[in-house]
């Protein structure tokens, strides 16, 4: 028998609901909400990311955002002071999620490099570790809330722009900065994984004898680091003051 491959999924929730509901998130979120369930951001106007999200659609006129734990309260009164005359209803769910790997369904979950689908409120036991699932989220390059994601990222430097957001919806809070910045072809850096033996968050990468960015993540073999686009790919980079060598893999 195949052991199903289960890792607990931590999560804040937003209930979104009234008959300006569908209206109301595609004004908000950087993706479009029609298309639900998605992944989308809840942004600054200056394009700085607030609290990634994915966006199910339980009805026509209710939807559910899950967020990273304790960010619910800074997504629900985001929302609230953005409502002005919505007929809108948003408040705060308790639930739980479980991600279950290689299988499909209806809310889609890749957040660790692998196919899976994120289930709520199942009594489904987790059979991944916090440490496995690090890994696998680390070798896939995926950014995290509070390691590669903060509100000082930009959506294109974590790769976001490419999963999280919709060129061809009409205006939202970010819309502007990052047409602009997909005109203008790249930001000045980018997330990539790292092939070292050993690093700590928070080392500096350096090109040569120039700084050129900064671990954000890591575990044994691997890291996350945010450099700086200009520095080809293939480079030879060392991290830390103990020069450690290291190697950008393949996205």
């Amino acid at each position: 028998m195949v052991t199903r491959r289960v890792a607990a999924r931590p999560r804040d929730y937003v209930r979104v609901a009234g008959p300006d509901a569908e209206d109301f998130l595609q004004r908000m979120l950087s993706n479009d909400v029609t298309a639900a369930p998605c992944p989308a951001l809840l942004l600054t106007a200056k394009a700085r990311v607030i609290a990634p999200l994915a966006v199910v659609r339980r009805g026509p006129d209710d939807f559910l955002l899950l967020t990273e734990p304790a960010l619910g309260e800074t997504v629900r009164a985001t929302l609230h002071r953005a409502r002005f005359a919505a007929k809108v209803e948003i408040e705060p769910e308790e639930h739980t999620s479980v991600v279950v790997f290689c299988e499909d369904g209806a809310l889609p979950n890749r957040e660790f490099g692998e196919t899976g689908a994120e289930l709520l409120d199942t009594d489904l036991e987790p059979t991944l570790s916090g440490e496995e699932l690090e890994r696998m989220r680390i070798e896939a390059g995926v950014p995290a809330w509070g390691k590669e994601l903060d509100d000082s990222i930009l959506p294109a430097e974590a790769g976001l722009d490419e999963t999280h957001v919709s060129f061809t919806k009409g205006c939202y809070p970010g819309q502007e900065p990052i047409a602009r910045l997909r005109h203008r072809g790249k930001a000045n850096r980018s997330l990539r994984v790292l092939e070292i033996d050993s690093a700590q968050p928070g080392e500096e990468v350096r090109h040569g004898e120039k700084v050129v960015g900064r671990v954000t993540s890591a575990v044994p073999g691997r890291a996350l680091a945010y450099v700086r686009v200009e520095v080809p790919f293939d480079a030879e980079l060392e991290v830390g003051t103990v020069r450690k060598t290291a190697h950008a893999l393949a996205s």
